[in-house]
Formats: C-alpha cells, sequence, structure tokens
C-alpha cells in the first residue's frame, strides 16, 4: 500500500507505475482504493462507477475497470455534502454530521472488494487517501491505516521533494503516528525530484536513520506523466495567452467541475491552446471554442456561471459566430432550464438554463451508467455516460449522434455552432475530435488518446523500473525478504 505524506504527492501515478512494471513482469495485478473523494469518476465493466485515476491504473494492470477497484466513492455536491457511492451505486449521501460514523460502517464493504480482488490476482497494489498524518481524521478511518491494519497490508510512505520540505514530512509523519500505525510502514519513496540525485544522498540516509525505514528509492520528475489522464488532486490551470498559429478552447473552472480529462486529448493538439478560465477571469474573447464540462451538481455551478458573468461571455462568443460545446452537465446548461423537483442536489429548485439550445432537464433519481459507441459529425466514437436526469430535445434541434443501440445523444442547435452531449470521452476518438476541431478551422494530429497513454504508461513503468527497488517492492507484497 502506497500512503502519502500529503495529498498531490503522486500517489495515483506511482501506483499505476507499479501496475504497468508488474504486469510486464508477467503478474497479474489489481490496484485498489478503499476510499476516494474525486468529481472525476468513470464506468465500469460491471456496470458502477470508480475514481477515474482507479480507471487509469486498471489500464496499467492491463485490466478492466471494476468497481471492487474503489469501493467506497465520494462525489463532493453543492451544500456541504458528498454523495456516497458505494461497489459503483449510489447509497445516499454523506455530511459533516454523520461523517465518522457512517464511513466507520463501511470497513466491511471495503474489506470484501479486498478479498474478491486478492483472490483474482497475485498482487493487489492498494492506494492511500491523504496522508496518515492526518490523526484527527483517525478514528473510523477506512482509506489508510483504519484499512492496512484491518487486512494487513505492508504501506510504503511517499514523499514529494518537489514542494519541499519532504525530510520533515517523512519523519514528521513517524512522529505523529501510535506505535501500531507506524509499524505497518515498512519503507519509504521520494518522488518527483528534479537534478542530480548525489545531492540527496544525505538527505535520503538521514530519513532511514531518523525513522527506521527502509528507502525504496527516489523517483524523478518523469515527463511521460503529462500525457496520462488528469488526476484528481492536480489544480487545474492553462494559459490564457493567445499563442500565434493556434486556436484558443476555453473552458471555464465550475466549483464542482468532474470528469475534466474529457479535454486531456486536446492538451497534446499542436494547432489547440487549451485555457483553463479560473473564477474572477473573463472568458477570452479570442476563443474559438468553449466547452462547458461535466458537472456534479448542475444548478449550482449554473447560478455561479452566471454570477461569475460568464454566461454574457458565452452568449456574446456565440454571437460572433463561436462554437460552444457543453458536455453531460454542460450540455444541461445550455438549453432553457434545469429543474430539480425532487432535490437530487440538495434543495427543490429550478434555474434557467443559457438558452442556447432547445430542450430542458428535469433531473431524476436513477443514475445513467454505461458504455456507448456511436457516430456524431460523420464520426465513430466510443465513451461513457454518467449523469442522473434527462435533457429531451425541443423540436428546433437536431441529434447529436446516433448510438449504436438505436438511442439519440444529445442536441444541435439550427445555426449549427452549439453542441450538447450526454457522452463523454468524445476528444478521445481521432475521428470525432478532427471534426469537431474542423468546426474551428484546426487540423487534428490524428492520433488515438488510448495509444498515447498506453505508451505514457510504458515509459513511466520504465523509469520506476530504473529508480526504485522493485525486488524489494515485490518481495514485501509477497511478504518474504529481500
Amino acid at each position: 500500500m502506497l500512503q502519502g505524506t500529503g495529498s498531490d504527492v503522486g500517489k495515483s501515478v506511482l501506483v499505476a507505475g507499479l501496475c504497468r512494471a508488474f504486469t510486464n513482469r508477467g503478474i497479474r495485478v489489481s490496484p485498489f482504493k478503499p476510499q476516494n473523494m474525486s468529481n472525476n469518476a468513470a464506468v465500469t465493466v460491471d456496470g458502477g462507477e470508480i475514481g477515474r485515476a482507479q480507471a487509469l491504473q486498471a489500464i496499467a494492470a492491463r485490466a478492466e475497470p471494476h468497481t471492487d477497484m474503489n469501493p467506497v466513492l465520494l462525489k463532493p455536491q453543492a451544500d456541504m455534502t458528498s454523495q456516497l457511492v458505494v461497489h459503483g451505486r449510489v447509497r445516499g449521501t454523506l455530511g459533516s454530521a454523520n461523517f465518522r460514523e457512517r464511513r466507520r460502517s463501511l470497513l466491511p464493504d471495503v474489506l470484501e472488494s479486498w478479498r474478491r480482488l486478492s483472490a483474482r490476482c497475485d498482487i493487489v497494489v492498494v492506494e492511500g487517501a491523504g496522508s496518515p498524518a492526518e490523526i484527527n481524521l483517525r478514528d473510523g478511518d477506512i482509506a489508510n491505516m483504519g484499512f492496512a491494519r484491518a487486512a494487513n497490508v505492508p504501506v510504503v510512505l511517499v514523499g514529494d521533494i518537489d514542494r519541499g520540505g519532504v525530510i520533515a514530512s517523512l519523519v514528521g509523519t513517524r512522529a505523529v503516528l501510535d506505535a501500531a500505525d507506524a509499524a505497518m510502514i515498512r519503507g519509504f519513496i521520494v518522488n518527483k525530484f528534479r537534478g542530480d540525485p548525489a545531492l540527496f544522498a544525505d538527505g535520503y540516509a538521514s530519513i532511514e536513520e531518523l525513522t527506521g525505514w527502509r528507502g525504496f528509492g527516489l523517483v524523478p520528475w518523469i515527463a511521460a506523466t503529462v500525457r496520462l489522464p488528469s488526476e484528481d488532486a492536480v489544480i487545474l490551470e492553462g494559459g490564457l495567452g493567445i499563442v500565434p498559429g493556434k486556436k484558443l478552447v476555453a473552458c471555464p473552472i465550475l466549483p464542482r467541475i468532474s470528469n475534466f480529462d474529457d479535454l486531456d486529448p486536446l492538451k497534446a493538439e499542436p494547432e489547440i491552446e487549451l485555457a483553463m478560465i479560473p473564477p474572477g477571469t473573463p472568458i477570452p474573447g479570442e476563443a474559438a471554442m468553449i466547452v462547458l464540462p461535466g458537472s456534479k451538481a448542475t444548478i449550482p455551478d449554473m447560478s455561479f456561471l452566471r454570477a461569475q458573468g460568464w454566461d454574457i461571455d458565452i452568449l456574446a462568443h456565440h454571437r460572433r459566430g463561436g462554437i460552444v460545446l457543453g458536455i453531460c452537465g454542460g450540455y444541461q446548461m445550455l438549453g432553457r432550464r434545469i429543474a430539480d423537483p425532487l432535490g437530487i442536489e440538495g434543495t427543490a429548485r429550478e434555474i434557467a438554463g443559457l438558452g442556447l439550445i432547445d430542450g430542458e432537464t428535469r433531473l431524476a433519481p436513477e443514475k445513467t451508467l454505461r458504455y456507448v459507441t456511436g457516430t456524431a459529425l460523420g464520426a465513430t466514437f466510443d465513451g461513457y455516460e454518467m449523469h442522473m436526469g434527462e435533457t429531451p430535445r425541443g423540436g428546433a434541434a437536431i441529434p447529436f449522434a446516433r448510438l449504436d443501440d438505436g438511442r439519440l445523444d444529445g442536441a444541435i442547435s439550427p445555426d449549427g455552432r452549439v453542441l450538447g452531449t450526454y457522452c463523454h470521452g468524445l476528444f478521445a476518438a481521432p475521428g470525432l475530435r478532427a471534426a469537431l476541431l474542423a468546426r474551428i478551422g484546426a487540423r487534428s494530429d490524428g492520433l488515438d488518446h488510448a495509444v498515447t497513454v498506453d505508451a505514457a504508461l510504458d515509459e513511466l513503468a520504465a523509469e520506476l523500473e530504473r529508480h526504485l527497488n522493485i525486488a524489494g517492492l515485490l518481495a514485501l507484497a509477497q511478504g518474504v525478504r529481500a
């Protein structure tokens, strides 16, 4: 189990890299994260959902994503609560009042998934959440030491040297843990090192001496990670400047933005500059396309969008002839109205949309989770749906896509410049990405995003083979001395 001295120390990427490294050695591997908190999720082969990071780790292990890989998923909502997803299905909400007790009650569900995965493979590589040093959260914990001790899984602690203070963070974690928790930690990894490793030799030795833990390696900053899908904890950011010869695609960062990795394939396009627009910043008038992303709470995010003045920017962009694409929650915002009569997002209410597409959304308690294949804009694609609610098209709108199961998805405005869909993963399909970019006068590189990600995982694994004691980690996982 990899735990971290804090969030965003690189646990997700290291787990993915180890899954691919072990798999390349012919070992049957599965990733596992007992509890995740993220609005970036993926549909699984058994018809549920898990965190997007675990789906990437499954790809790294050359396995189908399964709900057992992330048995508890918390999806933050608008009213200081989180939607609780257990074994891929919604099981109510968690708030501050019931967080600790409800979380503790989920340990049997976590261990049930752990046992099933362990029976199906040789090694399970587990990712913790946050840090075990958050001892104020230890009571009822199922994400870090609470799980490690219940399942008797050895832990390797990951520290991030790039943010500074890595010696203190590793030694400090050792200092605040109680004896039984600290005994679960068998070693450490220092991650994201830049420069000559010899310069940190004394620091590395000091960590070993002060903690009594074994060092499993010093991992450099690995360039291939930028080609992997966005991590949940990575700060959303992008350039706001205009790059000569490139078309600007702008995406406003909504408070409850979800599945923003939909946009990852655009980052590598040579003729595209992707700008993630932070709150307080207008959407640039030079944008050729505005993408409204998925949202975990569409009505609150629509209200936020309007409060930022982004609705004015979007409508002006459309009047100037620009393209607007809405995905999932973003598609719902494009219509005339969004209604939540049952209080799915917290409070029963409704709100006016942007009115750029002839259609209205009604939220419903049943969540749609399914893989899809189909044709849109003359190109085939495969992706997935993950939404609560439906948006019937009005008479003035035409369908965006025809799915292979016979259903019609999404809508396109009569002028052809506003497009909405419930399908995630569109930009990953080379043909459809090319068709969408052609609408703003840009040519696509035509690369298959899945191939790009797979090659990046192999590069990541090769780097870990060079810089980590893989034999020692394997021996630790197998319970033998090495």
